[in-house]
């Protein structure tokens, strides 16, 4: 399928919108600003995209401006690239990025970072400020990000729908004596073709006893007749995400597979079930395990059973808030959006995984892509 891009990128609208989220609580907690760092809290708020380096390039957000902290070799290709307007100031290669980071805060404030900034910009910043003059961040800049716009659930929208595609030609492409590789190779031609941001963002293609590894196994395998399938992938639209995972079998007939299949599919309904607005997160996981447990899987973390988390929160980061995790108290709301994915091991035997994503609105939960249908349909 050729697919165009009918959706608005994020406006810079959306962006200052954002922006003055954020300035809402820099004032609300006395801070001097917020240091962001070449993460995709970056290009959250400011629309910059860079990748982390050992040179420090970030913005400093404050209650009236938005600078661009800047090598002094880098400003010409900054200044070719998409970000909100704001002072670009450099810092050559003898100076200290934290020194001027230090004096544009001024004496005395309070700087709120990024938590997404490495270790070693920490200890130049507490060198040159003082450590009890910063604070993390990430609860200020994530509590933001975890609310999606509704531009945002579309690109969202989008790209699980082009995966979801390519994952019905992968479904095509499988027999016997297929390699992995082969198959990896065609996920990330599929998504290339079809637009995504930069081919596949990921692909675990797994056969036979590597399914029980839940990210997969080194080396190349080939298909079997009677393996169990398991194609875990996802891309990027304007920086969002994408992320489906199916499990399945060309024939039946396999009854322990089958059986297994129809309670990883029931965990994962019951996921979508407990999905409410104001729910502690928790809850979702406990709604799988106490699937399992009636079948006697787990407990716990225990194998047979699941080993992991339920589900994760996605956007411009595969994996973010909010975590569908045992003891997280997070309460549900509109906007959210995270994978349902109660994963069943069976070690050196199979694993099952179907997951699929919900976003939360003001009714409840809402599937971005349906449910398998089947051990041998892997789509609705």
């Amino acid at each position: 399928m050729s697919w165009q891009h009918p959706v608005p990128r994020i406006t810079e609208e959306e962006r200052q919108v954002r922006l003055s989220k954020l300035r809402q609580g820099i004032e609300a907690e006395g801070l001097a600003g917020v240091l962001l760092g070449p993460t995709e809290s970056l290009r959250y708020f400011t629309g910059l995209v860079w990748h982390p380096s050992e040179r420090f390039l970030g913005a400093l957000v404050t209650p009236t401006a938005v600078s661009y902290i800047v090598p002094g070799f880098e400003r010409s290709r900054v200044e070719t690239l998409p970000h909100l307007p704001g002072e670009i100031l450099v810092w050559e290669e003898e100076e200290s990025s934290a020194a001027l980071i230090s004096r544009l805060v001024g004496r005395g404030g309070r700087l709120a970072l990024d938590d997404g900034l490495p270790l070693f910009f920490y200890h130049a910043l507490a060198a040159a400020m003082g450590a009890e003059r910063l604070s993390n961040g990430g609860r200020l800049i994530r509590g933001l990000r975890r609310i999606k716009s509704d531009a945002e659930i579309a690109l969202i929208q989008y790209a699980m729908n082009l995966t979801l595609d390519v994952h019905r030609q992968v479904h095509a492409l499988m027999k016997p004596g297929v390699r992995a590789s082969e198959v990896v190779d065609f996920i990330d031609r599929r998504h290339r073709q079809a637009g995504a941001d930069d081919g596949s963002t990921f692909a675990i293609v797994s056969f036979g006893a590597a399914t029980s590894l839940p990210h997969g196994a080194d080396g190349d395998q080939v298909l079997g007749q009677g393996d169990v399938i398991l194609v875990d992938t996802g891309c990027r639209i304007d920086g969002y995400h994408s992320d489906i995972t199916r499990t399945y079998m060309l024939e039946g007939g396999d009854s322990a597979f089958e059986r297994a299949w129809w309670i990883e599919r029931e965990a994962q309904q019951a996921v979508f079930d407990a999905a409410r607005i104001g729910v502690a997160c928790s809850i979702l996981d406990d709604a799988a395990r106490k699937v399992l447990a009636r079948h006697s899987l787990g407990p716990d973390y225990r194998l047979p059973g699941l080993p992991h988390r339920a589900g994760h929160g996605l956007g411009l980061e595969i994996h973010e808030e909010p975590y569908i995790v045992r003891g997280n108290d997070t309460p549900l709301a509109a906007g959210m959006c995270f994978s349902n994915e109660p994963m069943i091991v069976f070690p050196e035997k199979f694993g099952i995984r179907l997951e699929d994503h919900i976003t939360m609105t003001a009714e409840g939960p809402r599937w971005f892509t349906n449910p398998a249908a089947g051990p041998t349909e892997p789509f609705s």
